[in-house]
C-alpha cells in the first residue's frame, strides 16, 4: 500500500524560549505528527531555530564577554547544537505519543548539512531574524555594543537578524529518504540545516542561518514528496492582512500568490517566506503544498482547512 510522503515545516517560534516551555509544547506537535502517520502518511519534518540558535550564542557570548572560559562559538555550530536540543524533544514528543497509541514505528532527528553558495547575496544582506525580541531601545543599544543588525520583526519586536542564504542541497538526502521508505518518522534539516560551502578540500560551516521554509522546500523537492506543509500561527494565508477587509484563501495557484507578493500582501520574514518556498516546491514538483496552523494539519490534508497552493 503506498504512504504518501509529506514534508513539515515546523516553525521555530513554536517551539518555545525554554527547555522546559518547549518540553509542554511540543507534546501538542507530536500530537499532530502521529496523527498524520496513523492517516497513513509518511511524515518527514523539518524545523526553524532562530529563537534556539539565538539563545545558544546569545548565553556563549555572554560567558565569554563577562570573563568565563568559554570559547565564542559560530552561527554555525551554533546551529547544530540547536537540531540535537529541539530533535531530542521533538523525537521523544513523538516517540512517546506512538507508544500511548501502541503504534509500532520509530522517530530519528538527523543531524543535516545544506549547501549553500558562498557568493550568494544573503551573506552580504542579513535577513533572517534570529535570538529574543527586543524593544527598539534595547535593540539600539545592543546593535551598538555588538556591530549587529537589528530590525522589527512583524509587530512583535526588533531581532537580531544574519545572513540567510539559499539552500542549494541536503548532504545528507539519501539517508533521510531511506529511513523515510523503511517507515520511521524523520526529523531532519532543523533549523534549515547547518549552512555549508562546498570547497575543493570539502564541506565547511558558514557563519548563516537558512530559511527553514526554504530548507524543506528544497528538502521536498529532492524526495519528491506529495505534499509540502508548512506551519503557522494561522489557519490560512491572509490577503488584506488585519484590515477591515481582511480574506482568508481557500486556495491560490502560484501565479496568484506571485500576484498577491507583487502587491506586498505578506509580510517579509513572516508569511511572504512561507508563500515564497510554497511556490518553489509547487514549481519544481507539480504536486500541490499547504500552509496552515498546527492543530489544523489533519483537517488541511482532508481538504476542510489552510490555504492550498497550486500550479
Amino acid at each position: 500500500m503506498y504512504r504518501p510522503k509529506v514534508v513539515i515545516a515546523l516553525g521555530g517560534n513554536a517551539l518555545g524560549n525554554t527547555p522546559e516551555e518547549q518540553l509542554c509544547l511540543v507534546r501538542n506537535t507530536a500530537a499532530s505528527i502521529v496523527d498524520l502517520f496513523e492517516e497513513g502518511y509518511r511524515v518527514v519534518i523539518g524545523h526553524g531555530n532562530g529563537p534556539q540558535a539565538g539563545m545558544i550564542q546569545n548565553a556563549m557570548n555572554f560567558s565569554n564577554q563577562h570573563g568565563g572560559e568559554t570559547p565564542e562559538m559560530p552561527l554555525a555550530e551554533c546551529g547544530a547544537m540547536s537540531q540535537g536540543y529541539i530533535g531530542y524533544h521533538l523525537q521523544q514528543a513523538v516517540q512517546n505519543e506512538l507508544q500511548k497509541r501502541s503504534l509500532s514505528a520509530s522517530c530519528v532527528s538527523l543531524v543535516t548539512q545544506v549547501v549553500v553558495d558562498e557568493n550568494d547575496p544573503g551573506f552580504t544582506h542579513p535577513t533572517k531574524p534570529v535570538g529574543s525580541f527586543y524593544t527598539k531601545e534595547q535593540a539600539a543599544e545592543r546593535a551598538a555594543r555588538e556591530g549587529s543588525t537589528y530590525i522589527e520583526d512583524a509587530g512583535r519586536g526588533w531581532r537580531r537578524v544574519v545572513p540567510s542564504p539559499m539552500p542549494q542541497r541536503i548532504v545528507e538526502i539519501d539517508t533521510i529518504r531511506e529511513l523515510s521508505e523503511n517507515g520511521n518518522i524523520v526529523i531532519a534539516a532543523g533549523g534549515g540545516g547547518i549552512p555549508v560551502i562546498e570547497k575543493e578540500d570539502g564541506l565547511h560551516g558558514a557563519a548563516a542561518v537558512i530559511d527553514k521554509d526554504n530548507s524543506c522546500a528544497r528538502m521536498a523537492i529532492e524526495l519528491n514528496a506529495d505534499f509540502l506543509v508548512i506551519l503557522t500561527g494561522v489557519e490560512k494565508v491572509c490577503i488584506n492582512y488585519n484590515k477591515p477587509n481582511m480574506k482568508g484563501l481557500d486556495t491560490m495557484t502560484t501565479a496568484e500568490a506571485q500576484q498577491y507578493i507583487g502587491e506586498n500582501q505578506f509580510a517579509p520574514g513572516s508569511m511572504l517566506p512561507k508563500v515564497e518556498a510554497c511556490i518553489r516546491y509547487v514549481q519544481a514538483t507539480g504536486h500541490k503544498a499547504m500552509i496552515t496552523a498546527l492543530d489544523r494539519v489533519k483537517d488541511g490534508l482532508a481538504g476542510r482547512t489552510g490555504t492550498i497552493i497550486t500550479q
